[in-house]
């Protein structure tokens, strides 16, 4: 007879696996299997994370497993302490902490980014695809989005002057201006015929 916490899971592995995650085992783990690995059962300083999730052979996430019928927002706190609780010795992405958290009971399933300013669960149709998040790792990425929500006020309405007060890169020509002609020679190149 199946519990309901392992009826959770195989309905995970199935999300998991529908988004691009290989499932493996820790004693079986191989992260050199596919670009996204997601390990069962990891063990980390705060306890077991019931997946552990690898792109590119690092730890980007967690993944919290819940049976169905469980509230996912009280779990939030306990997938939290697992994003803080990898051993040094696990190559990983982020500083202290993992970036992304998931807790899900396979039927809903919730996401965090932890580098928000912010950051609260959403929650989310599927999980998302390792190449996603490689994207999101990118530290380009992170900083410009924190630079965006942290930048003063004035720093920005400073910069919306600046470029108003910028000529525009397209030469105007007064009357002459080129238009668009209804006849195209080609799809990719249009004609400027005058009217």
């Amino acid at each position: 007879m199946s519990t309901p916490e392992f009826l959770a899971r195989q309905q995970i592995d199935l999300l998991l696996s529908a988004s691009g995650w290989i499932i493996q085992d820790r004693l079986g783990m191989n992260l050199y299997a596919a670009r996204g690995v997601a390990i069962r059962e990891f063990p980390l300083e705060t306890g077991f994370a019931d997946y552990l999730l690898f792109v590119d052979r690092k730890a980007v996430g967690v993944v919290e497993a819940k049976k169905v019928g469980t509230t996912l927002s009280g779990v939030a706190e306990q997938a939290g302490s697992y994003a803080a609780g990898l051993p040094q010795n696990v190559p990983h992405v982020g500083m202290d902490k993992l970036p992304f958290v998931y807790e899900s009971t396979g039927v809903e399933t919730f996401f965090r980014d932890e580098r928000d300013p912010e950051p609260r669960s959403r929650q989310v149709f599927s999980f998302h695809r390792p190449e996603t998040l490689a994207e999101w790792c990118d530290d380009t990425v992170g900083a410009t989005r924190w630079v965006a929500q942290t930048a003063p006020l004035r720093y920005v309405d400073s910069c919306a002057r600046c470029l108003r007060r910028t000529p525009s890169t397209r030469p105007d020509y007064g009357e002459h201006r080129w238009r668009p002609s209804p006849i195209w020679s080609s799809p990719s190149q249009p004609t400027n015929r005058a009217p």
